[in-house]
């Protein structure tokens, strides 16, 4: 009995750990993108995923006997630690390279190490070829006059030297980013396709722009002439009929009276589902997926232009004002939609006061819209050839009749579509500003 019992006690003190350090799996850690320059401040987000969190995540900059290092630590945990569950995380982490102790410009070893947050605590590492680069940002523009209208969109070409994290083009409020220029070796080489919004005045200013996490800052004025734009002011008189239609489909067992109910939508939802639109923007290709032009909707009428104020009347008062940032396009009903340019569909569904709704990306930034559809037959990820036909026109969301809601977006900046469709326009504003093996080629004629 004594040998049974000694037996089992010697099985748990053997078996349990053994277990446990079975179990004990290393973290995984990843950079992406991997860093490549780092300045006197510079931050990015370290991947980790281990099953159990971690205890210690130590980030080292080392040059010859320059030495700094950040990170985080937490509580060890070695026989319960299979109690926690830990996702994969992304850890922020900023670290820089202080001339004070010894740093300089030049190549650089950075070292990150997680430890495991169980019984074996191994420790992952992974080592990457830095340079520091501790010189401010600096930004030149081409001196070529860019012609811009109110609404409408633009191509300025740039170089950023020095540290800089980020560049592009400021106008107004706004803020349009930059890529680097198709076929060029130099990451400094850049370009930024951007909009002159419609709600910006033609006074205000517009510059390129670099900056850095330590907050240096470097803008340079481009030459440019923009053209206003006076917008049409519409009256769209509601009735009940409509208001209740609204009210099924977009507020369904809401609470309050219809006109209330009926203006959240108008104005909450409206906000909400543009900046859903404009967070799109972070889903783009660094890389250019259409041939110009673009293509209008075949045979359609145009029932409503970009940027048209609309006045909503009810009983003959206004009861709300909202800008229309797109064009309405009507053929007949359930009529094919066809995609106006190559691209991936990074939306498909439905968007509230849009209804259905497709978004295709068609590269650094430029994005077109499909709304109200009655089906679609798409799915996000899809790549989507010019004409393609990927769903049909409805009156899904906010819309009075059967059309189409056709509407185009730079970095989440909705503009206007007209200029997309002029293939004169795209050559001359657009494709001119880059070389000419960096620009995509023009569709044939017969497609």
């Amino acid at each position: 009995m004594k040998t049974t019992l000694l037996a089992g006690a010697l099985l748990v003190l053997i078996g349990v750990p053994a277990v446990l350090f079975y179990l004990s799996a290393p973290a995984v850690i990843d950079v992406s993108p991997a860093p490549s320059v780092i300045g006197p401040s510079t931050q990015f987000g370290v991947n980790v995923a281990s099953p159990h969190g971690i205890r210690v995540l130590q980030v080292s900059l080392d040059q010859g006997a320059a030495h700094t290092q950040a990170g985080l630590q937490r509580e060890a945990v070695w026989l319960t630690f299979w109690r926690t569950k830990q996702p994969p995380a992304v850890y922020p982490v900023k670290i820089g390279a202080d001339p004070k102790l010894g740093f300089k410009g030049g190549p650089a070893k950075l070292t990150i190490q997680a430890v495991a947050n169980n019984l074996r605590g191994k420790v992952t590492t992974r080592v990457y070829d830095v340079t520091i680069n501790l010189d401010p940002p600096s930004v030149s523009a081409s001196d070529e006059l860019l012609y811009i209208n109110q609404g409408g969109s633009a191509l300025v070409r740039f170089r950023v030297s020095g540290y800089w994290t980020e560049s592009g083009v400021k106008v107004g409020k706004y803020r349009f980013r930059s890529y680097q220029v198709p076929g060029s070796a130099s990451p400094g080489d850049r370009f930024c396709l951007f909009a002159w919004p419609w709600d910006v005045a033609v006074s205000e200013q517009a510059a390129v722009y670099a900056s850095n996490p330590a907050g240096a800052q470097a803008s340079a004025v481009f030459r440019y002439q923009v053209s206003p734009r006076a917008w049409r002011r519409r009256s769209l008189p509601l009735d009940d009929r409509f208001i209740s239609k609204a009210l099924g489909e977009l507020d369904p067992g809401g609470s309050g009276a219809p006109i209330e109910r009926f203006l959240r939508i108008n104005r909450q939802m409206r906000d909400e589902n543009n900046r859903t639109l404009a967070g799109m923007r972070l889903q783009t290709t660094e890389q250019f997926l259409w041939t110009p032009p673009f293509k209008q909707m075949l045979n359609t009428q145009v029932e409503a232009l970009f940027a048209d104020i609309r006045s909503y009347m009810y009983a003959g008062k206004k009861i709300d004002e909202q800008t229309h940032l797109g064009f309405d396009l009507s053929r007949v009903a359930r009529a094919p939609v066809e995609a106006a340019n190559s691209g991936k569909v990074v939306f498909a569904g439905p968007l509230g006061i849009y209804g259905n709704c497709v978004v295709i990306d068609h590269g650094y930034g430029l994005q077109s819209i499909y709304a109200h559809l009655s089906e679609i037959k798409v799915k996000p990820g899809e790549m989507v050839k010019r004409d393609q036909i990927f769903g049909r026109t409805g009156a899904t969301g906010l819309a009075a009749g059967d059309h189409l809601h056709f509407s185009m977006q730079i970095d989440g900046v909705q503009v206007n579509p007209i200029e997309w469709w002029d293939a004169e326009w795209i050559q001359n504003r657009i494709l001119s500003q880059l070389p000419a093996n960096a620009v995509p080629p023009a569709a044939s004629a017969d497609r």
